[in-house]
């Protein structure tokens, strides 16, 4: 019995592959690098964390433990700064989604000669640094009496926010067909409960994802929190953290590695749980079909 031929790639084919394993190395090597710029501060958290003489080389520690752990789980130093992060960022989100779900819906449902303009002066309003306007914005919360507020600084946080997740908003709203809407409309359905219980459902994942971005520029900011918040008792964990380092350039970097991956445990957990409950695919595509 004859074995079957084998059949050869065409010789193009066996040029250019060669070629293009050779073209994928510079490729390779330029990941790689970008990777190891990522990885290292990272490795420097994880072994800077389980070494109670950590200093700000990245060394592998003689004798690791837990003892940074222990020093920083405490109500004053870790777990009131983090609850103060979690109700800032969560309440500049929820403000955040609420407004720009508002604002977006008759930017991507009303056809004007006026949208446009309106969206490059949103647009604009993101290139404007915080720093530019922080003094005429404490010179406000004096006069008003809203320093130290946790709701005042909160609202401002979501101002800050809102010109790009209008942007966003609208992006994820026009892929909704209208023609959902029109359905609840011919059943006696107002525009705004057909938004509440057609659109934004619809758009659940782009809220989503407009949320944790939100969430994520909120849990962050150190400015804003360090200038409008005053008392120790409402400064998040990005304005405690500055606690770790002390005068004359003391730092305390074992400390400061083991806050720095405890403040991060909460953002982490909000991808995985949005990931999840966002779902693996658009629910869009079903209600089209129907």
């Amino acid at each position: 019995m004859t074995a079957p031929a084998r059949t050869l790639p065409p010789r193009g084919v066996q040029a250019l592959a060669p070629q293009r394993r050779r073209g994928t190395t510079p490729a390779d090597l330029a990941l790689l690098l970008v990777g190891a710029c990522f990885l290292l501060p990272l490795l420097w958290l994880v072994l800077g964390s389980l070494d109670p003489q950590a200093g700000h080389e990245t060394k592998v520690p003689r004798q690791p433990g837990l003892e940074n752990f222990a020093a920083v789980l405490t109500p004053e130093l870790l777990l009131r700064p983090l609850w103060n992060s979690v109700v800032l960022s969560a309440g500049t989100g929820a403000v955040t989604l609420v407004a720009a779900s508002t604002a977006a819906y008759p930017l991507s449902r009303y056809r004007s000669r006026f949208n446009t303009p309106f969206l490059y002066a949103v647009l604009f309003g993101t290139c404007l640094p915080i720093t530019a306007i922080m003094v005429p914005v404490y010179g406000l919360f004096v006069q008003l009496e809203l320093l130290d507020s946790m709701p005042a600084t909160i609202f401002f946080m979501a101002t800050t926010t809102l010109p790009m997740a209008i942007w966003m908003t609208r992006n994820f709203m026009d892929g909704v067909p209208v023609s959902l809407e029109e359905a609840a409309w011919v059943d006696g359905a107002s525009r705004m409960t057909a938004l509440r219980t057609i659109v934004l459902p619809l758009m659940r994942q782009g809220l989503g994802v407009v949320f944790i971005f939100v969430f994520i520029q909120a849990w962050g900011n150190f400015f804003v929190p360090f200038v409008l918040l005053l008392s120790e008792a409402r400064q998040p964990a990005a304005v405690s953290i500055y606690s770790f380092f002390g005068q004359h350039g003391a730092v305390a970097y074992g400390q400061l590695a083991a806050f720095s991956i405890l403040y991060s445990l909460p953002v982490l957990a909000l991808y995985i749980i949005v990931a999840r409950w966002s779902g693996s695919s658009f629910a869009l595509s079903g209600a089209v079909r129907g």
